[in-house]
Parts: structure tokens; sequence; C-alpha cells
């Protein structure tokens, strides 16, 4: 396999979901404002949204990978999460990630070695976020809560690798919408066995035990350190569990200036 080099000065086409003056989440979440400022606020967030479903409405199939943006390529997590990417993008997946550095560069890169579609959909910090080199398609987002919807909303599955509290958020999120039937029981699978046991344990001994969660809901976390498996417990819940055919995808429509995903 020759793997294809990016270049250092070519990325991904980079989409702002709203205009330039769209308030952060620290502004519209310090309290109540004037009318008027939240009238507006709402506007901008409608079209934040807007623009999210615009630019991700023809991604196909899609599995959305969670993870660290501190792990460097070389790191066995990295490696890892570029060889769940790349299973995934041969079992016909479009790969999402925040699209950032580390876990999310490497699933990112995974795909782009298979040949397929690679997304990422990004949250504007003071550090830590920029844009890696390996996305067809690339979202800028300035509220953590727009984002989150953008990377459930698209997903058949969702894959957690070794990360820090934002990755906590997100994976926990997927189960609790699972748990509480706001979304499909879509596979919720936790790669890096060493780091997330000690998770799962506490959930079994504490949590169970103390009665606030019941042990089914821990069994929907699947633990592997295997791609091939990641990707085949995608792949049978996908077709056989929720209907995935692969059928002819979405065209986008000129007279609504939509775009679909361009082959590289």
């Amino acid at each position: 396999m020759v793997e294809r080099a990016p270049s250092s000065d070519v990325r991904a086409p980079v989409v702002h979901a709203s205009g330039e003056a769209a308030p952060s989440d620290a502004q519209f979440l310090r309290g109540p404002e004037s009318r008027w400022h939240e009238l507006v606020s709402c506007v901008r967030i409608f079209f934040e949204f807007l623009g999210g479903y615009r630019a991700f409405h023809f991604l196909g199939p899609c599995v959305t990978v969670f993870g660290s943006a501190r792990f460097a390529p070389g790191h066995r997590y990295y490696d890892l999460a570029r060889a769940v990417g790349r299973r995934l993008s041969e079992s016909g997946f479009t790969v999402m990630t925040g699209g950032g550095p580390g876990v999310m560069e490497a699933a990112n890169r995974g795909a782009w070695d298979a040949g397929g579609i690679s997304i990422g959909s990004n949250i504007e910090l003071s550090h830590e976020q920029q844009a890696n080199l390996y996305l067809d398609r690339f979202i800028n987002f300035r509220h953590f809560f727009v984002r989150k919807v953008m990377l459930v909303k698209y997903s058949y599955a969702f894959v957690a690798l070794p990360g820090g509290f934002g990755t906590l958020d997100e994976i926990f999120e997927a189960a609790t919408l699972v748990q509480n039937g706001k979304i499909k029981p879509f596979p919720l699978i936790l790669m890096g066995r060493e780091f997330w046991k000690p998770q799962i344990d506490f959930l079994r001994d504490t949590m169970v035990a103390g009665g606030t969660l019941d042990s089914a809901d821990v069994d929907r976390l699947v633990l592997t350190d295997d791609p091939d498996e990641a990707a085949r417990l995608v792949r049978e819940a996908a077709i056989l569990r929720f209907g995935l055919n692969y059928g002819v995808p979405r065209k986008p429509r000129w007279w609504l200036f939509e775009r679909g995903i361009r082959p590289r």
C-alpha cells in the first residue's frame, strides 16, 4: 500500500457554520442578556445548525471516532486509531472525528489510507484544535452543543479511544442518549482496554452496585483492542439491526447550492 502524503499547503475546504460575529459558548452561557441580544443569539445558532446540516447531508453512513488530541504519530493509541479508521472506511463508512490532531488525525488518516471519506467537525478552542491534513471536509463550530449534535446525528456507531474530559463527555453523552431512547442503540465501542477497564469496573462495582445504573447500560459498552472486531461490530449492527443497504446516495441539488463530497 502506498500512502498518500497530504500537501502541507493544501487543506480540505474549511466551512464556518455561521457568520463571523457568532457568540462563543462563554458569551452564550453567561446569563440573561437583552431581549435583542438573545434573539440574535438564537438566529445565529439556527444558522450554525443549518450550516452543519448542509455540510454533512451527503456524507453517507458515518461512524464517529472520539479520542485525545495529545497522542503523536507513533504512539500506540495513534496507531490503533489509524487502524480502526482504515477498517471502518474499508467497511464502507465515512469516518468523522473532531478534526484535530492526535486520535482524531489518526482515524482520519486511516480513512485516507483506505481511500474513504474523512470528515472533521471542529470546535473553536484556544489550544489543541488545529485541523489535521487528512480531511475531505472540515467545518468549524463555535458552540459545543451544536458540534455535539452533529457528531451524533449522522452516525451509526461511536468509537472512543483514550482521551480526556471531552472524550468522556462525548462517549457518555452518546450512552445517555441510547439509554433514554433518544437515539437508536448504536454500537458504543471503547478501544484501549488498559485505559477503559478501570472505568468499566467503576461503573459495575460502584454505580450498578449502588443502584444508580442498570447492568444492561454497562453491557452496551464494548471493550476491544482489535480494529477488525470493532469494524465487524459496527458493520453487523448497521446492516442487520438498522437496515443499512448502501443504496443510491442522496444527490446534491444545484438549485439549493448544495455540494457533495468530491473524490480525491
